[in-house]
């Protein structure tokens, strides 16, 4: 980052001040890359600078080197953390197990006034946000930046939860860093979640900031505080959105996994496995940031979407953002993360593409009678199908409706204009998600067929590939587990997972590019 661009705080003189002679005279000029001072008992001093660690060989850390530390600092929380009065500075304790400090990590606070130009056009459109990245990347000072700059300059209530006085400062009042953003302190790390409450029900926050969101509890309150149209803005340990959808206590953040049993007619056409991974509920957050250095982020805009398309295999659409000075660079990147799950769904992509390229194929109107609309809908939605759901029964290709609604007595005036002007009518036993499935795959595989005669190449009469689906089909019917067909190009595969799973056969794709090829296999009862 051009440090000549952004006004930098950082209160140095003040840290310097704290620490025993011996260990300052050994820091280098370069103090803007100072990250932290680390002092084990017994052990030599570590020096560690954002690009590298200098080992004071020569010294030893004594205890009156610790207590030296100790004396200069405020009062220690629970955390086993102490600041120093109106710095951003933080001191970490490690304790033996008689509560004697044995160990001192000195980290030094920085507010860098300008470190959110590479995400600030998005910070005040009220969406919550959450920010990872593995520690020492910047979180916490990136999140400083964000509450002043929506107090000071978007002009709204902005409350900081300070757990551990690392925003703010240490003191009673908040350091300059938050501007005009309010602080309420946490008098035990353990009623941090308690506080966050405190936050939107007594002081009418329209923004509420957090550092380290790490527990269950955290996780209910922030998923409470979104529920009551508060915007959050938060940070949490992880380089990636996969950290979080696998953490049992952090994934609620992005909606939560649970595990589902998917019926016959879905697990058909996801070509899967009965028993997947599905997001729970909305994500507490929007917008996930992910912190890939100084200089670059990677931005998902729909956290939501993102978790379903890796709970998929799916390629997730990422924004690429880096800044070099005043130049702001933004790139989209599509990548697959699938070694984390198991649910492969190259059907599910194929059948997408396929859409897209067939997106100027004339939609099929059907008026659905006796039917509900919704369910009818979404499920053809879900597959991918050109039939298009109309309230006027007058502009219907088809009419969908039960065999019982067929039959009423007196016949429905609708089913008797659909005869008298010659609207197909097409029956199906009842209203069930199954039933209305199997009418489109029907209607959208015909129609696929009827308007697309030379894309497909499938004589289903006397073609090899068809021949060999009749022959494995036969064999699983006769005992046998599997039976692996040749490779064939995608459009072949579709029409063989089509015939095989109508002849109750289970198919799943294998191999790459011009290897890839279908295993039939008996179905799971």
């Amino acid at each position: 980052m051009d440090k000549e661009k952004f006004e930098i705080l950082d209160d140095l003189d003040l840290f310097l001040k704290i620490l025993p002679h011996k260990i300052t005279k050994n820091i280098e000029n370069a103090f803007e890359d100072l990250i932290e001072i680390v002092l084990d008992l017994g052990r030599p001093p570590v020096i560690i600078y954002s690009d590298r660690k200098k080992t004071l060989e020569n010294e030893i850390v004594s205890e009156l080197d610790i207590s030296f530390v100790l004396e200069k600092l405020g009062n220690v929380g629970d955390d086993n953390r102490a600041g120093i009065e109106k710095t951003l500075h933080r001191i970490s304790l490690i304790k033996n197990r008689v509560d004697k400090t044995i160990g001192l990590t000195c980290r030094v606070g920085r507010a860098v006034f300008g470190s959110i130009k590479i995400i600030e056009d998005f910070i005040g459109n009220g969406k919550s946000i959450l920010i990872m990245g593995k520690p020492g990347i910047g979180k916490t000072t990136m999140l400083r930046e964000i509450a002043r700059l929506l107090a000071d300059k978007e002009n709204k209530r902005v409350v900081v939860i300070d757990t551990s006085n690392e925003i703010a400062g240490d003191g009673d009042i908040p350091h300059p860093a938050i501007g005009s953003a309010r602080r309420m302190q946490v008098k035990n790390t353990n009623m941090q979640h308690d506080v966050m409450i405190e936050a939107v029900e007594n002081h009418m926050p329209q923004v509420i900031v957090i550092d380290e969101i790490s527990t269950e509890k955290e996780s209910m309150a922030a998923r409470t505080i979104a529920e009551r149209g508060v915007q959050l803005v938060a940070t949490a340990h992880g380089n990636t959105l996969d950290n979080i959808i696998i953490n049992p206590t952090l994934s609620d953040l992005v909606g939560g996994v649970k595990s589902v049993t998917l019926g016959d007619i879905e697990a058909r056409r996801r070509k899967t496995q009965k028993t997947v991974l599905e997001r729970e509920f909305e994500p507490t957050f929007d917008i996930l940031v992910e912190i890939i250095n100084r200089n670059e982020v990677a931005v998902h805009f729909d956290v939501g979407l993102a978790v379903d398309k890796k709970l998929r295999g799916i390629a997730t659409d990422v924004e690429i953002r880096k800044i070099d000075g005043d130049k702001l660079s933004k790139s989209k990147n599509s990548k697959v993360d699938d070694q984390i799950f198991e649910e492969k769904t190259e059907n599910i992509i194929e059948e997408k593409e396929k859409l897209t390229e067939n997106k100027s194929v004339k939609k099929i109107n059907v008026f659905p009678y006796g039917l509900q609309k919704a369910k009818l809908k979404k499920l053809s939605k879900s597959y991918f199908s050109n039939v298009k759901i109309i309230s006027n029964p007058e502009t219907a290709k088809i009419i969908l409706t039960t065999k019982a609604n067929y039959s009423k007595e007196p016949k429905p005036k609708i089913i008797e204009m659909a005869e008298k002007i010659g609207i197909p009518i097409h029956l199906i036993k009842k209203g069930s998600s199954d039933q209305i499935a199997r009418f489109l795959e029907k209607i959208t595989y015909e129609k696929a067929s009827n308007e697309n005669p030379n894309k497909n190449k499938l004589d289903m009469d006397n073609t090899e590939a068809l021949n060999e689906v009749k022959l494995g089909i036969n064999k699983i019917k006769n005992g046998e587990n599997e039976f692996e067909l040749s490779p064939q190009d995608s459009n072949v595969r579709r029409m063989q997972h089509f015939f095989a799973t109508n002849e109750g056969i289970s198919t799943k794709s294998i191999g790459e590019n011009s290897k890839r090829r279908i295993i039939l296999k008996k179905r799971m009862q």
